[in-house]
């Protein structure tokens, strides 16, 4: 996916890469909106969305996140398992 958008790029590197990163709110921002259409928090809206939309856009923010490391580096498999052992380490195992 990061071959296809670099292929795609238009602007500059270093504005591509500050843009993949702020997509990350905008992706975030569709999860809030999903949420409050499943829980049917607009009144004008009603309930516009279910929790598989929510799930959905979960999914989109994960994917986003990783274009935007391995758009910072090519190591971005590496970060990213180094990060998940990181946080296990600071998980309690079963009691």
């Amino acid at each position: 996916m990061v071959r296809w958008l670099d292929r795609e790029r238009v602007l500059p590197v270093e504005q591509e890469r500050l843009l993949r990163l702020l997509k990350l709110s905008e992706e975030a921002g569709e999860v809030a909106q999903a949420v409050i259409g499943a829980t049917g928090q607009n009144p004008r809206k009603g309930h516009s969305h279910t929790w598989d939309d929510v799930q959905a856009e979960l999914c989109d923010v994960i994917v986003t996140a990783m274009v935007a490391l391995r758009t910072l580096t090519p190591e971005a498999q590496q970060v990213f398992e180094g990060h998940l052992r990181r946080i296990a380490g600071r998980v309690p195992g079963p009691a």
